[in-house]
């Protein structure tokens, strides 16, 4: 049964789903906790009459505060059930970033006009730290839950044009933004997910990403919607020990995941290639790898790394998605090995043009393939100034329209999303080409930096010093110098310090030059752990150049 054309609402699919499948559960490895769908169901009853004695209205802005935990996943079935709109919130990215989460979180709530926030019983010692900043009302979900007198005669009748979940972007800021997205916008995502990758009852869904980052979201509901277990971590136990997350992975009998490039980085750095077969990895069936740019040098480490386990090159599955389609836009061919394709970096970058040349060229660049549009999903690449469709080969914005995209947002300042629809397709922001109907993303508009009439990819940047002996952990990052300087700042984390430190800055600059041809770079080197990341574990660009000007 397609999940778009089944019930038209997310609880009522998950009705669907606890009669069709009662006993298949979540499990939470981390906490440990199970609860089967018949379970889940239930609960969400509770706390969506709990919601409307509360009077929460329809289309309400209901704030969800929750680690990867069933009390999640039983509030947003809840919400939607009661008529609001679930809006996952995000925690705080680490030690660092907690001075500011309580006015980063004021932020959301005043863009959201929000009243109420879940507030999950695990996090009794935040509710008290934010009850002095936030002006909403903070509600315990045990206590919540505790309110056992739901009826399903009570729930207020919804169409699937309804709001169902506000999807704040990872990036969030002082300015936030809120993904509005409809109970048919998810239903439509989801279908065209299962669609895509072919998920059948065979199959078991584990994610460690946040619940509250879309990847993590859309993830785990592909799975409990369409009734197949859901296995889920919390994001701490990937990052702090990834073997023992692929030993977890392994033994749950999972075979779809999801994660950005640098998870499989990660595994990469905490698996020696003589401890590979103590995994069995002969049952993972699609691994996604989405969220930031692919590298083809991690993709072929890792598909030559896990071999010995079972691992086929076409379990490693290149996409491109973002929260305003619900997740999903292009998908590979199932049962294909990942496809890139070598391009002149010059020309890529100033002339805005995939030149094919061989791997081995001076500048040659991989850019990975993504696939094609998911069903009832449609993609063009214009001209960023006049919005003209260009021909293969020619970089330009994306533009999306589909059932699963967003009709807008949710923002205390409009003048931040303005211009971003087109004639009824959605701007993404993101640059890349079109071949032979698959799509190639190349970076986002706002990460390409001009210098001395020259453009260059951020990326292009980082990758060219990231595998330098004293950047920590490969993390740096590359946007226009803050002061105006007609220059690129680097900006790469780093534990050395005195001479050691004025070394690696020279071979940074060397090794840009003899990449790029680019002698007009300014290196920072800043603490390790010291740049901004977001939900996701992507490095902030722009957030980072803060760390340089807070030091001027």
């Amino acid at each position: 049964m397609n999940s778009a054309d089944s019930a038209g609402t997310l609880h009522g699919r998950l009705a669907e789903i606890a009669a069709a499948h009662p006993a298949v559960a979540a499990t939470f490895w981390s906490l440990p906790e199970t609860v089967d769908y018949a379970e889940l169901h239930r609960r969400s009853l509770v706390a969506a009459a709990a919601l409307l004695r509360r009077e929460v209205r329809r289309g309400e802005p209901v704030g969800i505060l929750s680690p990867n935990a069933p009390e999640f996943l039983t509030c947003l079935f809840g919400v939607t059930a009661a008529g609001g709109a679930a809006t996952p919130l995000p925690l705080p990215a680490g030690a660092r970033a907690a001075s500011g989460y309580p006015q980063k979180l004021a932020a959301i709530v005043a863009a959201a006009a929000m009243r109420t926030v879940l507030v999950s019983h695990r996090f009794a010692d935040l509710a008290a730290l934010l009850g002095d900043t936030l002006d909403v009302e903070l509600i315990d979900t045990a206590a919540l839950l505790a309110e056992d007198t739901a009826t399903a005669d009570a729930l207020p009748e919804l169409s699937s044009d309804d709001p169902a979940v506000i999807q704040f972007t990872s990036g969030s800021t002082a300015t936030p933004k809120g993904v509005r997205l409809t109970h048919h916008n998810v239903l439509s995502g989801l279908a065209s997910i299962r669609t895509g990758i072919d998920l059948s009852l065979d199959d078991q869904g584990g994610f460690w990403l946040p619940l509250f980052h879309d990847m993590g979201l859309f993830g785990t509901l592909s799975a409990i919607l369409r009734g197949i277990p859901a296995h889920v971590w919390s994001p701490l136990s990937f990052v702090k020990d990834p073997a023992r997350w692929l030993a977890d992975f392994a033994a749950s009998g999972t075979t779809i995941t999801a994660m950005p490039n640098f998870g499989y980085e990660a595994l990469l750095a905490a698996v020696p290639a003589e401890r590979v077969r103590d995994y069995d990895l002969s049952r993972w069936r699609i691994a996604f790898n989405g969220s930031e740019p692919i590298s083809r040098d991690v993709v072929v480490a890792f598909c030559e790394r896990f071999a010995p386990a079972g691992f086929r090159p076409a379990t490693m599955f290149g996409v491109y998605g973002m929260a305003e389609a619900t997740l999903a836009v292009t998908f590979p061919p199932l049962g294909r090995a990942p496809v890139f394709e070598w391009v002149d970096r010059a020309a890529l970058s100033d002339g805005a043009i995939a030149q094919r040349v061989s791997p081995d060229a001076p500048g040659a660049r991989p850019v990975a393939g993504v696939g094609s549009p998911v069903p009832r999903m449609r993609v063009r690449v214009v001209d960023p100034d006049r919005h003209r469709d260009l021909p293969d080969g020619k970089v330009g914005e994306i533009l999306i329209q589909g059932d699963a995209v967003t009709g807008g947002y949710l923002t205390a300042d409009p003048a931040r999303v303005s211009g971003l629809f087109a004639d009824g397709w959605l701007r993404t922001g993101d640059l890349g080409y079109l071949r032979d109907g698959e799509l190639f993303v190349t970076g986002r508009c706002k990460d390409m930096i001009t210098v001395r009439g020259v453009n260059y990819y951020a990326q292009d940047v980082e990758a060219a010093v990231r595998d330098l002996d004293g950047v920590y952990k490969g993390r740096c990052t590359a946007a226009i110098d803050p002061d105006g300087a007609d220059v690129i700042a680097l900006i790469a984390e780093s534990e050395r310090t005195g001479a050691d430190a004025d070394a690696l800055t020279e071979a940074i600059r060397a090794r840009v030059s003899a990449e790029l041809g680019l002698a007009a770079v300014q290196v920072h080197l800043v603490a390790p752990r010291s740049i901004p990341r977001t939900s996701s574990g992507k490095l902030q660009r722009l957030a980072a150049r803060d760390l340089i000007t807070h030091r001027r």
